[in-house]
């Protein structure tokens, strides 16, 4: 994990969008889960920021290689905490194949309200609906970068 804060003494007032700081974390192992719930993919795919004001936001961006095997869907999502940011079971995306293995770019772009200075981590899951879900399949490295944007 790396962090990169940008500025040195903040903000004029009354600017807004303006990136703070930017946290990312990699991972290049293939990793697997057959459980009909999210599971943490990774520990490595976690990234902890501490925003400087409750109203600056917190820009995610996810991507890694995905699929699933046989019949059935291979779901992602990023959680802050224990809070699921997606849609529910389906998480921010699903990959289904109706048989035989299937195979794609896992990408999420999403644009968080935190309200809270406290150190705050966010982790990629993901769950299989049966069968087994894939992340970083084939060598396809997973990352997930945050960056904090001011309100």
């Amino acid at each position: 994990m790396s962090l990169i804060k940008i500025g040195s003494n903040g903000l004029d007032t009354g600017v807004g969008g303006k990136v703070l700081q930017v946290v990312t974390a990699t991972d290049s192992t293939e990793r697997t889960t057959t459980s009909t719930s999210f599971v943490t993919a990774s520990n490595t795919l976690s990234v902890s920021i501490t925003p400087s004001s409750t109203s600056n936001k917190i820009l995610i961006l996810m991507t890694s290689g995905g699929g699933n095997n046989g019949t059935g869907t291979a779901s992602y999502s990023v959680y802050r905490g224990a809070t699921n940011l997606g849609s529910g079971g389906n998480g921010f995306l699903s990959i289904q194949s109706n048989g035989g293995q299937i195979q794609s770019q896992v990408a999420v772009n999403y644009l968080d309200s935190p309200s809270t200075t406290s150190s705050t981590t966010y982790q990629v899951y993901f769950r299989a609906s049966a069968n087994t879900a894939y992340l970083n399949l084939n060598g396809n490295p997973g990352s997930i970068t945050v960056i904090e944007i001011s309100g």
